[in-house]
């Protein structure tokens, strides 16, 4: 299996919610994350992150993501995935039910090591989806 499909595939069972039990098989134990976003401040590696998303499903159950590219860049073992998630906060978490959906552009950019991602970083403005939501 390529590393693009590597990517693939861990890429959508993180995004529908299926936490870090399904998305370890694609990734180094210990595996580190990073965004430069003040939601995701205490987020230091891939599993607590694959859990984060899973937990922001419970407030937002019809969260789902539009993919709009995937690439490789080969020569340094990293995959990009661009892609919008969508969403409409009907459970109560962190805060009441607001009942405002979001559309947040965002971008995972995953670095292998062999055949399994070993870092990742988000690129997100969290602040833009914090407020879509009623959050902030």
């Amino acid at each position: 299996m390529s590393i693009v499909e590597t990517a693939n595939l861990f890429f959508d069972a993180c995004e529908t919610g299926k936490g870090w039990a399904a998305c370890k098989a694609w990734c180094h134990p210990g595996a580190t994350f990073s965004a430069q976003a003040n939601a995701l401040a205490g987020v230091k590696t891939v599993e607590a992150y694959c859990d984060w998303i899973k937990g922001l499903l419970v407030a937002v159950p019809d969260g789902h993501y539009e993919l709009k590219a995937l690439s490789l860049d080969d020569q340094r073992q990293v995959v990009t995935v661009f892609a919008v998630f969508h969403g409409t906060h009907t459970v109560d978490g962190p805060v009441a039910a607001t009942n405002k959906t979001f559309a947040a552009d965002y971008v995972y950019a995953m670095q292998f090591n062999g055949d399994k991602i070993t870092h990742m970083t988000k690129i997100w403005n969290d602040l833009h989806s914090l407020k879509q939501l009623g959050w902030a």
